[in-house]
């Protein structure tokens, strides 16, 4: 039986929930999301919270249950309060910077690369070599992020790349003369 499925959802104020049809819908300050829930799972709206149950009592054992409430349970708390991630550029000559749209990265290499930002996440450089990303959509975001690390992964040596902001790069020691 999971531990997490058997836990509420508490609802803020500012987020309104509805279930109908199999689907899950919330609203928020930050916007609005859907998910399709698996037919063996009712959600069950109260005044200030949410619970997922299953159906049917041999469904309590299903490890379905425990990430559909967690994926709710991201959605509520996206369109409320959002999600955000740092990266941070290592590296002589790396730099990021955001113009329109796209998000320009001089990683190295001998040409920029321009990637082309989601319209659900919101990009911001304080510095040349940070990079803030925020957006109601977790799964979008953390895609996002990934992606971009995917340039240039910090590598063990010198630790240069693009790494998250809380991320420690195992170092390793060079060539012994």
């Amino acid at each position: 039986m999971s531990r997490i499925a058997k836990n509420s959802i508490n609802i803020s104020d500012s987020v309104t929930c509805k279930f109908e049809n199999g689907s899950f819908y919330a609203k928020g300050k930050l916007g609005e999301m859907s998910l399709a829930i698996n037919d063996l799972f009712k959600v069950e709206i109260k005044e200030k919270e949410i619970i997922v149950l299953p159906k049917e009592d041999k469904d309590k054992l299903n490890p379905n249950w425990g990430t559909t409430r967690s994926l709710i349970f991201n959605i509520v708390q996206g369109v409320d309060t959002g999600f955000s991630k740092t990266l941070e550029l290592n590296g002589t000559g790396y730099r990021a910077s955001v113009s329109g749209s796209k998000l320009k990265l001089q990683l190295g290499f001998s040409h920029d690369i321009d990637y082309d930002i989601p319209k659900q996440v919101k990009v911001e450089c304080p510095k040349q070599n940070i990079i803030k990303l925020s957006s109601f959509n977790k799964e979008i975001l953390g895609a996002t992020a990934a992606k971009i690390r995917s340039y240039r992964k910090p590598e063990p040596f010198k630790g240069k790349g693009i790494k998250y902001e809380n991320e420690y790069i195992f170092r390793k020691e060079g060539k012994k003369k």
